[in-house]
């Protein structure tokens, strides 16, 4: 950790109640997210009651988290960090750290414990994958695909390799634009056992073998960039199957109604949390002190899983998610940790793309050119 940051957080005005900090907080905080139903959950859950209880405060949303490392980087290189607080998924994070990038916390000490007293390194326990990283939900990225495709005669797909069986199942797939999960998909549907991904993939007849596999649907693909976009595309009719992360599925199929149903087979296990980023003023700093610690206590993740079908991070959390705040539904059925969906599930290598993720990058952009 940096020396200063390291001051600030040993300081008495960093860590005090917010009453006692106030005039030591700025008046306004740049959140960065994913946008659409997952960001809005947050909102609901986290910075409406925050702002509520601090009249004033002025919160702006960027919802460049896909971009979060790159952007980083450049504001570091700029000397200008614009962002306050960034919410990325965990391999990201355990870059960002690596890199100086995101400030070095004591979780015991700017966190909440849980309502017994237990603190919140042990709250939050194995999900706590970095120094720098504060867990907020347990999610998944799975497929969505119609109901409604005639061309289908009446079949449903519910094997990860179905993806790639454009004979039974024709029609446009929309695939994030990035190898994460792609790679591994391509290589469980090219026979490689699924505890023995990420070995085979750290060869280059493993990279190669992904590749090959996801050639075969490569003219079938819409490349997507942001949570919301296939979701979109299926409302839309304009893709048969599409990957996103459950949380955004749940929303198309409970909240809009739409003629879509959830593959659960294959999913794709992550950690989503925040980091704050290295060299922030002291004004700056303590805000986001004391809106992180008020965000990610056992009430409020409990809160945004009222929202979005995601689990929340804290083990004490959990007890109290209950039913949608809308829809008045039962969410645990929904939760990607559920039982019933979990029979088959990767288990995302977080300090494996952490290690390989900027050269991957650079191969899967090249191929999807040519």
């Amino acid at each position: 950790m940096k020396l200063k940051s390291l001051m600030l957080l040993t300081t008495g005005a960093a860590l005090a109640a917010p009453a006692a900090m106030a005039q030591d907080m700025a008046d306004s905080m740049t959140l960065v997210s994913w946008g659409g139903a997952y960001q809005n959950s947050q909102i609901r859950a986290y910075s409406d009651p925050y702002q509520a209880m601090n009249e004033g405060l002025e919160v702006i949303w960027d919802e460049s988290s896909g971009e979060a490392v790159a952007r980083m980087r450049a504001m570091e290189e700029a000397g200008n960090i614009t962002w306050d607080l960034v919410d990325v998924v965990a391999s990201d994070a355990i870059r960002l750290c690596d890199e100086g990038l995101a400030m070095e916390i004591d979780h015991d000490e700017i966190l909440a414990p849980a309502p017994d007293g237990t603190p919140a390194s042990e709250d939050f326990g194995d999900l706590i994958v970095s120094d720098c990283f504060i867990p907020q939900i347990v999610y998944s990225t799975t497929f969505g695909y119609r109901t409604d495709v005639e061309e289908w005669g009446g079949n449903t797909p519910d094997d990860i390799c179905d993806v790639f069986d454009l004979e039974t199942f024709p029609g446009q797939r929309s695939l994030e634009r990035r190898p994460i999960g792609n790679m591994e998909w391509a290589l469980m549907c090219d026979g490689v056992a699924m505890e023995d991904v990420y070995d085979v993939l750290e060869t280059e007849e493993g990279i190669e073998r992904a590749f090959a596999v996801l050639d075969t649907i490569k003219d079938s693909a819409v490349w997507w960039t942001a949570g919301a976009d296939t979701p979109q595309l299926l409302a839309d009719g304009e893709v048969v199957f599409g990957s996103t992360y459950n949380g955004r599925l749940f929303s198309l199929i409970e909240e809009q109604d739409q003629p879509v149903a959830m593959m659960w087979d294959a999913q794709v296990f992550d950690l989503d949390g925040w980091i704050i980023p290295e060299g922030l003023p002291e004004d700056r700093l303590n805000r986001v002190l004391d809106f992180v610690r008020f965000a990610t206590d056992t009430q409020r993740l409990a809160d945004q899983a009222q929202y979005i079908s995601y689990g929340p991070a804290r083990a004490s959390s959990a007890p109290l998610v209950s039913t949608h705040a809308d829809l008045g539904i039962d969410m645990a059925p929904h939760m990607p940790t559920d039982p019933a969906n979990a029979t088959r599930t990767l288990l995302f290598n977080y300090e494996w793309w952490a290690d390989y993720r900027d050269d991957l990058d650079a191969r899967f952009q090249a191929w999807l050119s040519q």
